[in-house]
């Protein structure tokens, strides 16, 4: 029997807990205030804080100083390999980064501190490189903002290529040249005067034309190559400055065929150093011996981890935010169809936005396949120490549309973070599914056995369909399941899993969206994405699944989900078809949604009686 005050304070605690039992649902029918913007008009000494901002996971920590941090020295090669030129970067020796050569580091020089994460992240000793399009023109305070987001940068490990563009400069105008040199000159001295050191590169480093081989080799099908290449020996005023702790300013000027130079769309003269600084890092890798009597101290790896676009115009609008920027964009399935359906309207305000693009592919194509692209606004220099930390966008696209909508922190200046991505597709029958490479994908990423004969038996009966993401990197499958109760089955989400090597680029948030777009989702207007499912065309139903209690990517699931119910050494989760509540809100006008509609009662027990009596899939 419990004493009246313990009695008492149980029940409050009971009613705390009904409160917060619902408090997803309430959240997302009436999504609640969000944070302030990041101030304009940041202070000099803001980095410390800028850092904290990103609010990084022990993931993303983890995989910045796997980038950044210490290199541990390599033993020398017995067999070595020589790089290929081709086009595909998925040649390992492509991928390869160039070692940290250092003759004339101690043994103290080289010990770690006691603090190696405070260290690693304010004095990174591997340095790497990014490639910068300044697309102006820009005011004198907007670059001062510009140049302190590079310098924060530089701090963090991350030196910058810059490319100035100036779109007001007509091509062939007389005078365009001293213009454009004229610019170089003040992206130079705004840098300068927040700190670093820069160097403007005015000799001409890109070649017009296609590269002398390219003719042997097979055509790329999935983006445009670049109207310009470069040599590894073009390179020299950059490494030279990028080894004297100086950021390289170029024009966009390349050598025609008459070797004169000549002003180029900067995106070829991009494009072109992708592919060259990428192929050079190659060779740098290779066995080739370095000169016992240079200083490689401060060497820098220059095959390009980011792309960063900054200009007036933000990120790439999309349809389904009413022309507020894409959040996170999968080139290789979504590219073609965010250009057919691009709002011609939006080319007043955004007129290099399918360039830029265009730009993100072809670049990407031939940086290595951790790198991103992120199109960002003059007013977000933040935004870039975030994307260099974490390389996630400002808020994660798989989050439910009721919390982004209203989202303060999404607004036309929002960043959009673009990544080379996987294919995705929608399977329907079994009959489609590779066991083999289904096999490891489930068994890697859970690290148990399956029991594959009761699994796939079972999925014949009672299989929807199944989302993959590339060649199985990822994959969500989705059953129907019966219950006594309803003559309608339950969308049951059986597995979600990705591989191991995959998590944190992205690919968990692809597969997710497509998750959405073909179960809760369906029937919206952002729905309707051609990844070879419904296309946005149908009813959407509720989704339910469930975890054990101790998985740790529950926090994840709790953000997603539309709510959770606790089953013992299982939570249930729950995503509300999204259009029905939709048509719901449209109707009741002001009045809103109740915590627990019509349709809703009785509900969670039949989905708790089905999810339940779901049999293990493991050994």
């Amino acid at each position: 029997m419990l004493a009246p005050a313990a009695a008492s304070a149980l029940k409050a605690r009971r009613t705390q807990t009904f409160k917060a039992f619902y408090a997803t649902i309430r959240s997302l029918r009436q999504p609640p205030p969000t944070v302030e913007v990041d101030d304009l008009d940041t202070p000099d000494n803001d980095f410390i804080l800028s850092l904290l901002k990103a609010n990084p996971s022990l993931r993303d920590t983890k995989s910045y100083l796997a980038t950044f941090g210490v290199r541990p020295q390599l033993p020398e090669r017995t067999n070595p390999v020589h790089p290929s030129t081709l086009l595909d970067t998925s040649n390992s020796s492509i991928q390869k980064e160039a070692p940290d050569i250092s003759v004339n580091k101690s043994i103290e020089q080289v010990k770690p501190s006691p603090s190696p994460i405070v260290s690693s992240i304010l004095n990174p000793v591997y340095r790497r490189t990014a490639l910068v399009k300044l697309q102006g023109p820009f005011t004198d305070k907007q670059l001062d903002s510009i140049a302190r987001g590079m310098v924060y940068l530089e701090k963090l490990g991350l030196v910058s290529v810059i490319v100035v563009e100036n779109d007001q400069l007509v091509r062939g105008d007389d005078g365009e040249r001293s213009a454009l040199i004229e610019e170089i000159m003040r992206v130079v001295t705004a840098l300068e005067t927040q700190g670093a050191q820069a160097r403007p590169v005015l000799g001409t480093v890109v070649r017009l034309g296609p590269k002398p081989d390219d003719d042997d080799l097979p055509k790329p099908h999935d983006f445009v190559p670049p109207e310009a290449h470069v040599f590894p020996s073009d390179l020299v005023g950059i490494r030279s400055a990028l080894r004297a702790g100086e950021i390289p300013v170029l024009p966009p000027f390349a050598l025609d065929s008459f070797c004169r130079s000549v002003r180029v769309d900067s995106n070829d003269v991009l494009g072109a150093l992708a592919r060259g600084m990428v192929e050079a890092a190659a060779l740098e890798g290779s066995d080739t011996k370095p000169d016992p009597h240079a200083d490689y101290s401060q060497d820098i790896n220059l095959a390009p981890l980011r792309l960063m676009i900054i200009n007036r115009e933000g990120g790439v609008p999309s349809y389904a935010r009413a022309g507020f920027p894409h959040l996170l964009i999968n080139l290789t399935s979504e590219h073609d169809y965010i250009r057919d359906t691009f709002d011609p309207s939006w080319s007043k305000e955004k007129p290099s936005s399918l360039a830029n693009l265009s730009l993100a592919r072809t670049c990407l194509a031939y940086m290595p396949p951790t790198s991103s692209a992120v199109m960002v606004s003059h007013r977000s220099p933040s935004s870039l120490i975030a994307n260099l930390i974490t390389n996630k966008p400002a808020v994660s696209s798989s989050l439910p549309h009721a919390l982004l909508q209203g989202n303060r922190k999404l607004t036309r200046d929002t960043p959009t973070l673009l990544r080379r991505g996987q294919p995705i597709q929608v399977i329907r029958n079994l009959a489609g599914v590779d066991k083999a490479k289904m096999n490891y994908l489930l068994e890697t990423s859970f690290k148990r056995t399956l029991n594959t004969d009761a699994f796939y038996k079972r999925l014949e009966k009672t299989l929807d369909f199944v989302v993959v993401a590339g060649d199985y990197i990822g994959a969500a499958i989705v059953t129907n399941e019966s219950s006594p109760s309803s003559s309608e089955p339950i969308s049951y989400l059986d597995k979600f899993a990705v591989l191991p090597s995959h998590q944190g680029d992205g690919t968990v948030d692809f597969l997710w969206v497509a998750l959405h777009d073909e179960s809760y989702g369906l029937g919206h207007p952002f729905s309707i994405n051609p990844n070879g499912g419904k296309e946005g065309k149908g009813e959407g139903r509720d989704l339910v699944w469930r975890s054990r209690a101790d998985n740790p990517i529950n926090k994840w699931y709790f953000e997603r989900s539309t709510g959770h119910m606790r089953l013992g050494s299982w939570v249930l989760f729950w995503c509300d078809a999204e259009k029905r509540l939709k048509m719901e809100e449209g109707r009741r006008a002001n009045a809103g949604l109740s915590y627990i509609e019509e349709w809703e009662e009785d509900r969670l027990s039949q989905w708790a009686d089905a999810v339940t009596k779901v049999p293990s899939a493991w050994k």
